[in-house]
């Protein structure tokens, strides 16, 4: 079986697209994956399954909860391995990268979404994509910081759902046993 990292957008924020931790994980044990856990409430998800089509799993995944919760939410699958690259990629210092927020991509960033990007710089704070992720760093925290998950959504036109170091780790963490 291989063990996938499934990373929920948008659900159990400001009291919209409740989804309870529980019930997610009944209801991806029912569509047939297997050793189902989540951490946290902002939808993080590790499970196995014998399906290697990612996007075919997407779907599923995907469709399962439209027709379980009545609402739409794009979901995120990647690997222990691919998350254990983005981390190992982070250009900030340890401490920096141990304070980061990880803003990861649905789909890869083009050249110019890059380059736009590039012409962004606001006070205290640090960003840089790769292929399939942005790196941020605050030093006034996140909650203060102007590039963050919306802000690139926007100006950038991307997809992203973003998890900090702490959650990252914790998920490959429970990929392993």
């Amino acid at each position: 079986m291989i063990i996938y990292l499934a990373f929920l957008r948008g659900i159990n924020v400001g009291g919209h697209n409740k989804i309870p931790m529980q019930e997610l994980r009944t209801l991806l044990s029912d569509i047939g994956l297997k050793d189902v856990k989540t951490y946290i409430q902002t939808g993080n998800v590790v499970f196995k399954t014998y399906q290697t089509d990612i996007q075919k799993l997407t779907l599923k995944i995907e469709n399962a909860i439209t027709e379980n919760f009545q609402f739409t939410i794009p979901v995120l699958i990647k690997t222990p391995e691919d998350i254990s690259n983005l981390l190992s990629k982070c250009p900030f210092n340890q401490t920096e990268k141990e304070s980061s927020y990880f803003a990861l991509l649905f789909n890869d960033i083009t050249e110019t979404q890059n380059n736009l990007i590039n012409t962004f710089s606001f006070p205290n704070e640090k960003f840089e994509a790769i292929k399939d992720c942005i790196y941020l760093y605050s030093s006034t925290g996140y909650g203060r910081a102007k590039a963050n998950n919306n802000f690139f959504e926007k100006k950038i036109k991307l997809t992203a759902t973003t998890r900090n170091y702490k959650t990252l780790v914790k998920m490959i963490s429970l990929s392993e046993g």
